[in-house]
């Protein structure tokens, strides 16, 4: 079975049945619409200015499956099922966990949209990820661009969706969490511990912890796959959901890369 098909056979347990009987014309099938919206993810190019052969009234119906399909979970499914894949090879580093953020600009304002404090004030969005020690996305949260990074600490951690792949109970949880002083709280330290997690966060107005950098530069290195999808990389979206859609399929297909190369 080649790789396309594979991640098909994939998706589609995962899509929900259109209903029989439904006024207006039938549904264009999903395959078509998938190719469509990742060509926009790819590319970030507007909905109407899709190839002809992926348009499907003027982009609309590309437009608005992303959206649905989101909000039925599919998207956070398929990244679950292909965390589990990677964990059952042994692709998952549970020694440690990286937190970080990214701001983005938001072209269009909308929900979860502010001044960027590092962008001269215009409009903006921060993605808050966390990886695990190879630099695999476990969880990108979407804020307005003002929001502090250490508000997100808890959000992320507990974002982080169960992952099943080995015998025994689904890992939620890393053994150590690695941030820079953005996310230096003595709360969120308390909370983390609480949880079993070990926090390796350097300190406010003390110098870095040493070798810190090594650790967590795949964090940087996930953020820089992540916004190698354009449509990420600029947000367009004025609603969040439609926005998270894209960001959890680029999660989705960068797990999907990796278990691919891990298979060669």
């Amino acid at each position: 079975m080649d790789r396309g098909r594979r991640l098909r056979a994939l998706i589609a347990p995962l899509l929900p049945p259109w209903p029989t009987r439904s006024p207006g014309p039938r549904p264009v099938a999903d395959r078509p619409c998938l190719q469509g919206i990742l060509y926009v993810l790819y590319n970030d190019i507007a909905w109407q200015h899709l190839p002809l052969e992926l348009r499907f009234g003027f982009g609309q119906t590309c437009w608005r499956r992303p959206e649905r399909r989101q909000q039925a979970g599919v998207f956070d499914q398929l990244h679950r099922i292909l965390l589990a894949e990677l964990n059952a090879a042994g692709q998952l580093d549970w020694s440690r966990a990286g937190v970080d953020g990214s701001h983005i600009r938001a072209k269009k304002g909308g929900a979860d949209t502010r001044p960027s404090p590092v962008d001269r004030r215009k409009t903006g969005s921060k993605h808050h990820l966390i990886c695990d020690g190879r630099g695999t996305p476990l969880k990108v949260i979407t804020t307005a661009a003002n929001v502090n990074d250490v508000t997100q600490t808890r959000a992320v951690v507990d974002g982080i969706p169960p992952v099943a792949g080995r015998p025994g109970r689904s890992r939620r949880r890393p053994d150590a969490l690695l941030g820079d002083k953005g996310y230096d709280s003595n709360p969120n330290r308390d909370e983390l511990r609480k949880n079993r997690i070990l926090p390796v966060i350097s300190r406010k107005g003390s110098p870095n912890i040493k070798g810190m950098g090594k650790l967590r530069y795949v964090v940087e290195q996930t953020f820089a796959l992540l916004h190698q999808f354009k449509r990420l990389a600029v947000r367009w979206e004025r609603r969040t959901a439609l926005h998270d859609a894209f960001v959890s399929l680029a999660c989705s297909l960068i797990c999907w890369r990796r278990l691919n190369k891990a298979d060669s």
